[in-house]
């Protein structure tokens, strides 16, 4: 029992990061209906970053911040200038131009920045060590990342619930041309959500790379269980690709430990998008939209 609830617990730490980019996943799609397959990558990139301000000598949260920052410029200027131009193509080629985003800042990482592995500091730990807590079920780095994902998870539903920014993008994302209409700049909110979803990545990123280390494919794995995530809950549902991902962080643990074991626990990932595709593309939280033709 204490077995089960060990992999539980580690679960749900594992899983908020999985949440945090199926939150990503999904503020991009519900903003212009595109999968961002670099979105991981994009983190990868921002961790480093973060990585080179610690190692000059920056404060961990002084650096935290700078790196959120400058990934939400990354990703608004991506929008404005790159996918902008892609708003009236197919969505084969949107989607080539996000592959394409994935390797080019997969390359870029490795030429920037080494592609030899590099620890990354916890801001929850007092070294490289794996303090314990809660019985020793659970490391206070795990506890520590749950808890940003919480807080984090939180500050982005009260941002589009309770501001008027946050009000405007949900209207943009929902309806552009009544939204325009209302003297709303869509592709303006469009653009900061991009930027938005590109600092929910940078902070996932810097949660998960002190666990994995830091290197060029460090969440390569990720963006699967995110996805696979984001499609249980519902790819249009934010709150269900929260739920999701923490959901498939637990069920990732328990299956790796007590089904297939850990070295095909990224089946799990497959199975979930495969079935969920097959029984309930909607989603547990989704909504079918059906159109009348």
């Amino acid at each position: 029992m204490a077995g089960v609830l060990h992999q539980i617990l580690s679960g749900l730490a594992t899983g908020g990061i999985y949440a945090s980019v199926a939150l990503a996943l999904v503020m991009v799609y519900r903003a212009t209906h595109l999968l961002n397959f670099a979105q991981c990558e994009m983190a990868t990139f921002s961790t480093y970053i973060a990585l080179t301000l610690i190692q000059a000598g920056w404060p961990y949260w002084g650096a935290f911040v700078a790196t959120v920052l400058v990934s939400f410029g990354i990703g608004v200027a991506l929008e404005r200038l790159l996918l902008r131009r892609m708003e009236h193509a197919r969505s084969l080629a949107a989607v080539g131009v996000t592959i394409g985003l994935l390797l080019i800042f997969n390359a870029l990482s490795g030429w920037l920045f080494g592609f030899t592995v590099k620890q990354f500091p916890s801001p929850f730990e007092s070294s490289g060590g794996g303090g314990a807590v809660l019985g020793g079920m659970i490391s206070t780095h795990e506890l520590g990342m749950t808890a940003i994902t919480l807080v984090v998870v939180a500050a982005v539903y009260a941002f589009f619930r309770h501001t008027t920014l946050g009000l405007a993008m949900r209207a943009a994302a929902a309806n552009p041309e009544s939204s325009r209409l209302v003297g709303i700049r869509v592709g303006w909110t469009l653009a900061l959500g991009w930027g938005l979803a590109a600092s929910l990545g940078a902070i996932a990123g810097m949660m998960v790379a002190p666990e994995v280390f830091l290197d060029p494919n460090m969440m390569s794995g990720i963006l699967l269980y995110a996805f696979a995530g984001a499609l249980l809950g519902g790819i249009d549902n934010p709150a269900g690709a929260v739920v999701g991902g923490f959901a498939v962080g637990v069920i990732e643990n328990l299956g790796g430990a007590y089904l297939v074991g850990t070295d095909l626990k990224l089946t799990l990932a497959l199975v979930i998008i495969t079935g969920v595709l097959v029984l309930r593309p909607a989603g547990l939280f989704g909504r079918a939209v059906v159109a009348r033709v």
